[in-house]
């Protein structure tokens, strides 16, 4: 009985040295493929931790820069943040805030230039769109209107695209374009359904214009 047992193991540990022979090397790659991309996935959920709180504490000096009145300042710290973690939304709010400062205080170039940089590099379309807005509404300001409505022609989130077809219109009617800008303002009229006091002052300019949006929607149906 004893024997038979002996016989039956030594079988069973020549079949595992033989799946052994035959898989163990891809077996061992696949093991360490797989605790490897563990590693790294763990490593960079660490780095991103890291690069948040470190980018969180650059932020906090752009603000306080900004509190200061400190333009040089406010610039120095919105380039530092920039340059180290230009990826972040951290940067983006950064570059936003330290845009409405530097526009406040007579530097419109160099708030154009961090207003143009979150529109061309923000991963998130609501800071994208913030900027090209505000981009928009500053060309408006000193008569940049074909600048103006470069910023506003491509695609906006739901959420502003109220915002951008009323700009537009306001862009329009200052090139003398009534007709336009009459269309542009009943899009923005129609994309403001839900914010009725933004939609009664819509309602207004195209009143100034000649023009019923309530007549517009009638014919439409």
């Amino acid at each position: 009985m004893s024997n038979a047992l002996d016989l039956e193991e030594q079988e069973q540990l020549d079949q595992l040295k033989h799946f052994w022979k035959t898989w163990g090397n891809l077996i061992s790659w696949v093991l360490i493929a797989v605790l490897g991309s563990y590693a790294a996935w763990n490593g960079y959920q660490y780095w991103q931790r890291t690069q948040a709180v470190k980018a969180s504490a650059l932020y906090d000096e752009v603000d306080r820069a900004v509190a200061s009145g400190d333009l040089a300042r406010v610039e120095r710290s919105l380039a530092d943040m920039k340059d180290k973690f230009g990826s972040t939304q951290f940067a983006q709010q950064a570059a936003l805030l330290a845009a409405k400062t530097l526009q406040s205080q007579g530097k419109p170039d160099a708030a154009r230039a961090a207003l143009l940089w979150v529109a061309e590099t923000a991963a998130d379309e609501a800071y994208r769109d913030v900027a090209r807005l505000r981009l928009a509404g500053m060309q408006l300001d000193v008569k940049g209107y074909d600048e103006a409505l470069k910023q506003l022609s491509s695609s906006f989130t739901p959420a502003m695209a109220g915002l951008a077809a009323d700009l537009r219109g306001d862009v329009l009617q200052a090139k003398g374009q009534s007709d336009l800008a009459v269309s542009a303002y009943q899009q923005a009229w129609t994309q403001l359904a839900d914010t009725p006091d933004y939609r009664r002052l819509v309602q207004a300019k195209l009143n100034a214009l000649g023009a019923d949006p309530q007549s517009s929607v009638e014919r439409k149906k």
